[in-house]
């Protein structure tokens, strides 16, 4: 029975984590959210994940390959 109620607090501990992220989420200003999405583009440009091509079709595109690389239907380039 330990086994059961420590896996128990273990997801109870989760979840609270969980609830808090939420509400920061939900309480995060603009100007917070603003610099998250410039520091992730940041990270993506340094990265070189960033292509020229914008068009609607080619980001489908990439979607469409992360989505089958995930799935472990393609290999990694």
């Amino acid at each position: 029975m330990a086994l059961q109620d420590d896996l128990r607090a273990y997801v109870a501990r989760w979840a609270e984590v969980e609830a808090v992220v939420e509400q920061e989420r939900r309480t995060a200003s603009l100007e917070l959210r603003w610099q998250q999405l410039n520091s992730a583009y940041g990270m993506a440009k340094g990265l070189g994940l960033l292509k020229e091509d914008a068009s609607e079709a080619g980001v489908f595109e990439t979607w469409a390959r992360l989505k089958e690389r995930a799935a472990g239907l393609l290999p990694n380039p």
